[in-house]
């Protein structure tokens, strides 16, 4: 039996060999191929694996920087570690929360008893830039599941053994930085050498990891301004608080003790009660007439409006939605994106003229044509639906560009309420592992566009970076135009859409690119300990996904 394994290298179409046991870094330096950027991580069989992974047979391996999404995760979990490692040097034994991103950055809280200072956060960063000047390695260890708990638990890092003892793996994966242990669930870089560009700046009562841009890697992300956005993180964080559940592993407890229908009604009440408080100040105002929407692909934005105008209705309001999508250009003249594609994410698809004099013929009370627009030949129709409305009525209207000013500068700002939705989770695995937004988002795209779309999985996750792409350029620098914010993530969402889609999630075949996504997500879903929904009501945001709802879509 040979001992010697033939390595494809996709990055120059190149094939290699090297001895059992060579790890991917030692690969990585041996062959004839020098990547644009600093290579963080690498693929290996449609797998991301750490650069420290030892190759054992004959394998595929594409090695990646970070401007790929999961080699970005890799540096950022391991700026984490190495700021874990600073805060225990210079604070020992005081708890540090990594939290959630934000402002291009990643928020973390350190918990001194007192104020964080300047003076902290300077040190903090000074620390973090010594320990990467010395270039220390950046061990990757795997144990058994017990002994990683007693070894957690001699620690009192009890987060973690929560998440471990409640997540039963057989094995379990850690690593080592200059004699500090801790626990991700992804792979880090092979030593602190690799993270030379980040930055650590004071971020209102903690901190803000900074880290370099995809596309110019030697420059840091800008910090853009998210205070709206930084207050309902907090707010929800509360939220989590007041059901006792810091963690996946408090929830995985609750769940397990039988408290998954008291979960499920509490936060449930919660969104339903910010819901109202919404539609009391839009009736409160008095002079609003159109209620805009807008937030990222897969936010709830649809059953959230509906929910929105039950409530109004409450306050004996009339509200009716019109279909941003009805006002599509003529095909022909739709914009097309760098690839010579039709740009349908782009604001300049819409017939901005027609929309705003329709809106403004509408508020003054005159009767109005309005569009319906004809995927299949690419045009508007008219002459189907007339409409008039009274002073009573309110226009909703839920899409992409809702926020951006340029939809509406005929409507005065006076008669506009924008509510910005997204589903923004706040538990945490653990105490140094943050949830991804986006992984919330993505998981139930991938549920409605497999049952109700007709997408399979692969192409779902296929399409997600163009649909970042277009959240980014059309979506997200107008988040903070909204005079309010609501949070479509549910506490428990997560342990409800595991049975959901690992099923679907198996279906991916392991020798295509997306294999790559759907293996992560997998690992991902395991850690939540399953809830059916059979106890969701049938008006939870969660049923516009699951099916089950009382809405028509």
């Amino acid at each position: 039996m040979s001992d010697i394994a033939t390595i494809y290298c996709k990055n120059n179409g190149k094939y290699y060999e090297f001895p059992y046991g060579t790890s991917l870094k030692e690969m990585y330096d041996g062959i004839d191929y020098q990547h644009p950027c600093q290579v963080v991580s690498a693929r290996v069989n449609n797998v991301t694996k750490g650069l420290a992974f030892k190759v054992y047979n004959n394998k595929e391996v594409e090695f990646l920087d970070i401007s790929d999404a999961s080699a970005r995760r890799t540096y950022v979990r391991s700026l984490c570690f190495v700021l874990y490692r600073a805060a225990h040097q210079l604070y020992p034994d005081r708890p540090l929360l990594l939290e959630h991103s934000i402002s291009k950055g990643y928020y973390c809280y350190l918990d001194l008893g007192r104020e964080l200072e300047q003076a902290d956060v300077d040190a903090l960063k000074a620390k973090m830039q010594e320990l990467v000047d010395a270039d220390l390695p950046i061990v990757h260890r795997e144990t058994q599941l017990a002994d990683a708990v007693k070894m957690f638990g001699e620690r009192h890092m009890d987060d973690k053994v929560k998440l471990l003892q409640t997540a039963a793996p057989v094995y379990t994966d850690y690593y080592e930085l200059d004699g500090m242990v801790d626990y991700y669930y992804g792979s880090l870089v092979p030593s602190t050498g690799y993270l030379k560009v980040f930055d650590l700046v004071k971020y209102y009562d903690g901190m803000l990891i900074r880290i370099p841009q995809r596309a110019h890697q030697d420059r840091l992300e800008e910090v853009i301004k998210q205070e709206k956005m930084f207050s309902v993180f907090k707010e929800t964080l509360k939220w989590d608080y007041i059901m006792g559940l810091g963690n996946v592993g408090d929830l995985n407890e609750a769940i397990k003790q039988g408290r998954a229908t008291n979960l499920i009604n509490v936060a449930e009440a919660l969104q339903e009660k910010k819901i109202a408080q919404i539609a009391d100040d839009i009736t409160n105002r008095g002079n609003v007439r159109l209620v805009l929407i807008s937030g990222p692909s897969s936010s709830g934005k649809t059953t959230f409006s509906k929910r929105l105008s039950v409530q109004l209705m409450a306050n004996n309001l009339k509200p009716y939605a019109i279909s941003l999508d009805n006002y599509f250009v003529n095909r022909e003249q739709t914009p097309r994106d760098e690839k010579g594609d039709y740009d349908y994410e782009s604001l300049y698809a819409l017939d901005l003229e027609l929309f705003n004099t329709q809106v403004k013929a509408l508020l003054a009370g005159e009767e109005v044509d309005l569009p319906r627009y004809d995927f299949i030949t690419g045009k508007k129709v008219f002459g189907e639906q007339k409409l008039r409305i009274d002073d009573h009525t309110l226009l909703i209207m839920e899409g992409n560009h809702g926020l951006n000013p340029d939809l509406t500068p005929q409507i005065p700002k006076e008669n506009k309420y924008c509510i910005y939705v997204s589903a923004l989770t706040t538990i945490s695995l653990d105490d140094h592992n943050w949830i991804p937004t986006t992984d919330n988002r993505l998981l139930r795209r991938i549920i409605r566009d497999f049952n109700y779309r007709g997408y399979s999985v692969q192409d779902t996750i296929a399409r997600w970076p163009s649909v970042r792409a277009g959240e980014d350029k059309w979506i997200f620098p107008f988040q903070e135009n909204a005079d309010v914010m609501f949070n479509s993530a549910l506490l428990f969402e997560l342990a409800v859409l595991r049975p959901h889609v690992e099923p679907i999630l198996n279906t991916v075949p392991r020798n295509v690119k997306e294999y790559a996504e759907a293996y992560r997500l997998l690992k991902f879903i395991k850690y939540f300990t399953p809830v059916q929904d059979k106890d969701i009501p049938p008006t939870s945001l969660l049923r516009e996904f699951v099916g089950g709802s009382s809405f028509k879509y």
